[in-house]
């Protein structure tokens, strides 16, 4: 098999995701558009350049919906004879993206692709696309379906966090993206967005707070304590599922939970022969990739073992990573990864992470792929794991290395 690497990734700023967000009247579909172009410009990309464009969005209806991906290359610059396949794996999607793209050029099915995806929270709202596993009774008393937020505190619960704990870990992740800003660290991989006129709608992550202290997380009430212990429950429904909790411990809130957001992310991969053919220098290798299911009651615990399996699948140890960049979707979530590897919170998410710059879930995925590529050549290290919890109970994981 041929080695897979990247050549570039960018993002866009990540804008709030409601109505008064400063992307809401971009569309999805512009957007994506507006990242593609970014891409081919920066890397002189023409014709067939690459083999197909892989793009995550999570929520597929109206604007979001109809293959996306294809679209996306129609309203583009790029070659219309490039196809595009829209995919969804939730919170995973734009990692997933990543991966295929990743594995075909591996696997000799084309020298490149690009790679990554885009939500737009504030137009498209999560969970308006239904989930079998949340409507359907067969299923969802099955599988004992919780949302989300119960998921999270189920983990804080099962693992020990304190409220203090994870509202910590958020003043650090916004204090880290505040630092992040102010030295510049993005230049090379943000850009910026423009309306039509050429007049800057937004370039600089707007969902951050930087004046997060522990008072004012303090200040606010848990944000799924009503759903656990009334109507309909989950409380009770988490508990039929792991009897030996006498209580759930509800401690997340919208300061310590990732945020809603609009934004978009690509990374371009290729082979060798793809670099030396358009004058590119690789900038990393993508080592390995691996997804696997878990428990979908507490449903965030992924990314603890898609980094067991795939480091135990290409012999490597916990040790052998640099620097890491867990998703933060619930501060509980980064806080068991770094317990399970007794990890240290130095080497994770040394940017900030999707509690301060929020989480526009089909696009997250390439994100953080991307940051951690800036850090380990910012950092002058060699080996980064990236990996996301997903909703329904699954895992997913990618480890770059630099060349």
């Amino acid at each position: 098999m041929t080695d897979a690497y990247i050549y570039d990734a960018l993002r866009t700023p990540r804008g709030k995701g409601r109505k008064d967000g400063a992307l809401h009247e971009v569309t999805s579909l512009r957007l994506s558009a507006l990242t593609l172009n970014a891409l081919k410009e920066r890397n002189n990309l023409d014709g067939h350049a690459v083999e197909d464009v892989i793009w995550g969005n999570v929520t597929q209806v109206m604007e979001q919906g109809g293959c996306l991906a294809r679209s996306a290359v129609l309203a583009s610059d790029l070659d219309q004879s490039i196809p595009g396949l829209a995919i969804n794996r939730f919170c995973a999607s734009g990692m997933e993206a990543v991966n295929l793209a990743a594995n075909q050029v591996k696997g000799g099915a084309g020298e490149a692709y690009i790679a990554g995806g885009v939500e737009m929270m504030g137009r498209i709202a999560m969970g308006s696309d239904g989930a079998a596993i949340a409507v359907d009774p067969s299923l969802a008393m099955d599988s004992y379906f919780v949302p989300q937020g119960i998921s999270a505190d189920i983990i804080a619960t099962e693992y020990g966090f304190s409220r203090e704990e994870v509202d910590a870990l958020a003043v650090e992740s916004q204090r880290r993206a505040k630092a992040a800003w102010d030295a510049n660290r993005f230049a090379k991989s943000v850009i910026t967005v423009r309306d039509q006129n050429g007049l800057v709608i937004l370039d600089r992550d707007e969902y951050m707070r930087p004046t997060t202290d522990m008072q004012t997380l303090g200040a606010l009430a848990p944000s799924f304590q009503m759903m656990g212990e009334q109507m309909p429950g989950f409380d009770k429904v988490a508990m039929l599922k792991y009897p030996h909790l006498e209580k759930i411990n509800h401690v997340h809130h919208a300061g310590n939970s990732s945020g809603i957001v609009d934004g978009s992310a690509a990374v371009l991969i290729g082979n060798k022969e793809f670099g030396e053919k358009y004058g590119l220098k690789p900038r990393a290798r993508i080592k390995a990739t691996a997804k696997i299911g878990t428990d979908p009651t507490i449903m965030l615990t992924g990314p603890v073992p898609v980094t067991e399996k795939i480091l135990k699948d290409n012999g490597m140890s916990i040790s052998d990573i640099d620097l890491f960049e867990v998703n933060e979707a619930f501060a509980a979530v980064v806080l068991r990864f770094m317990q399970a590897f007794d990890v240290d919170a130095s080497k994770v998410n040394i940017d900030g992470g999707s509690i301060a710059f929020g989480h526009p879930l089909g696009a997250t995925g390439a994100m953080i792929i991307g940051m951690l590529l800036d850090q380990l050549e910012r950092e002058d290290k060699e080996v980064g794991l990236a990996t996301l919890c997903i909703a329904s109970g699954m895992g997913a994981a990618t480890i770059i290395e630099r060349v």
